[in-house]
């Protein structure tokens, strides 16, 4: 049997009053001192690799025990899942415009994209000459890949052929080790790696390319004590 279009909304709603009735037995638990529920966060490529540790081990002097779930994959498969409950927030890019009239979009600082590959170039490069590489880009539907397309749109047929598609950054990074590939990704994103020395970032400035980080909300959701206290952190870090 397949659901109608309302059965499914009703099923999205009782799913979402679910989800709301625990987070009324986790704020009765802080009441009266005992720890109840969890996190649970829809992580970005962003903020896996740079905000959201940095958040958590901050978090965690606080509340050594409260259990967090950081859940990565596509942007629309955790956005079902904060619709219906099962994610609390997202943390991550926002998008221009909001994907849907349900939820709310709270920026929290700006980034901008760079060039990266395995040796770092004192030299001017052209954008004809960069789009000779193989490159390792973000997927398509991704605010990072958008822009990569655009940036070369001018090219035409001469735009780049040999593409890399994938939203992990330990792949990017490894391709980057091991061969010619150039990455497009997000400067914080990749801040660990040049700090480190496995990659460079290229002296091509890519013109409008900042772009609004923050959080994903329900539209009228409440947070519990100990979330609150989550983005409380989460808002600190950002500041920094």
């Amino acid at each position: 049997m397949i659901a109608t279009r309302p059965a499914l909304a009703l099923a999205q709603a009782a799913q979402l009053a679910f989800a709301e009735l625990d987070q009324a037995e986790a704020d009765l638990g802080d009441m009266v001192g005992r720890e109840v529920g969890r996190i649970v966060i829809g992580a970005m490529p962003l903020s896996r690799s740079y905000i959201l540790a940095r958040t958590i081990a901050r978090f965690r002097k606080r509340r050594p025990t409260l259990p967090i779930k950081a859940l990565d994959g596509p942007y629309d498969d955790l956005m079902v899942g904060l619709r219906r409950g099962e994610v609390d927030f997202l943390v991550g890019a926002l998008r221009d415009p909001a994907p849907i009239g349900d939820i709310e979009q709270q920026p929290l600082f700006d980034d901008s994209l760079v060039m990266v590959a395995r040796h770092e170039q004192s030299e001017e490069i052209t954008l004809t000459a960069l789009a000779t590489y193989p490159w390792v880009v973000a997927t398509g539907s991704a605010p990072t890949r958008r822009y990569f397309d655009r940036l070369f749109d001018s090219l035409g047929a001469g735009a780049p052929k040999s593409l890399v598609e994938t939203g992990s950054m330990i792949l990017m990074r490894e391709l980057l080790r091991v061969s010619e590939h150039i990455g497009c990704i997000s400067r914080l994103q990749v801040a660990a790696e040049v700090d480190l020395g496995f990659v460079g970032v290229l002296p091509f400035l890519l013109e409008a390319s900042s772009r609004p980080i923050g959080l994903t909300v329900r539209s009228g959701w409440v947070p519990t004590r100990a979330q609150r206290e989550f983005l409380d952190d989460l808002r600190a870090v950002a500041a920094q």
